[in-house]
């Protein structure tokens, strides 16, 4: 049995003078505090066990699927798991919205001579085609460059997820990217690196419409997630009829 939580921090708590711990500003260390957060709600299971996937709706706001019952704590308001049972038929036609980590497999390059192959962020990947920056750049070189970078986020993240669909019992029928970030995994508890040797994560939002041509293998996937770093809020697809 699954199991979909909306759950919303509780800001008149006793605990609200944590929040900025909790749901801090900056991206990449506000992840990692959302990452631990949500473990609070499954307090008797292993992190290596991981069996849920979220994602944040802002204000302290969350959307969590899960294999088992998260259970109540004072740092959120009362909340109600509602089972995840969703009769899905061939043919039919769904909304979606998913914040995903996008990746694939690329062969090691001949100095890479283990002959496994490696996951790289497709975006990122592509994006290392692109000129980089001119030693005096005029006034529109930075928008030129981050249109530039959205069509190609677009582009691929697009081409990913007609991929998923193909392995995973649907077809595009629609997509809009509203959004491609690279965001810094940042931990409190541990120094902080110079900015090029940061662990990054490229995060899409994508939403559209999809149609089911394989019901079980499609809902099977929505409880695994799609892509990568399902731990830090992506993976999660939300669905609706239309």
């Amino acid at each position: 049995m699954a199991y979909f939580t909306r759950a919303e921090l509780d800001r008149n708590a006793p605990t609200r003078a944590l929040l900025p711990l909790l749901d801090p500003e900056e991206g990449g260390t506000r992840l990692d505090a959302h990452h631990r957060l949500i473990w609070t709600l499954f307090p008797s299971s292993d992190e290596k066990r991981r069996d849920f996937l979220w994602r944040a709706d802002g204000h302290g706001r969350f959307y969590i699927l899960s294999q088992r019952r998260p259970e109540q704590n004072d740092l959120f308001r009362p909340f109600r798991p509602k089972t995840f049972a969703p009769a899905i038929g061939t043919g039919d036609r769904l909304a979606f919205v998913l914040r995903a980590n996008a990746t694939k497999e690329r062969p090691r390059n001949k100095l890479e001579t283990d002959g496994r192959h490696r996951r790289v962020d497709v975006v990122m990947h592509a994006l290392k085609d692109i000129p980089g920056r001119p030693s005096n750049p005029p006034p529109q070189w930075r928008s030129a460059r981050a249109q530039e970078r959205f069509a190609l986020a677009r582009q691929e993240g697009e081409k990913w997820l007609r991929t998923q669909g193909t392995r995973n019992g649907f077809a595009l029928e629609d997509f809009i990217l509203e959004d491609y970030s690279v965001v810094p995994l940042l931990r409190p508890d541990r120094p902080r690196k110079p900015r090029e040797q940061q662990p990054k994560l490229g995060i899409l939002d994508m939403r559209g419409v999809l149609t089911v041509t394989e019901p079980e293998t499609f809902t099977a996937r929505l409880l695994r997630g799609f892509g990568r770093a399902r731990g830090f809020g992506c993976g999660l697809m939300l669905i609706r009829r239309v």
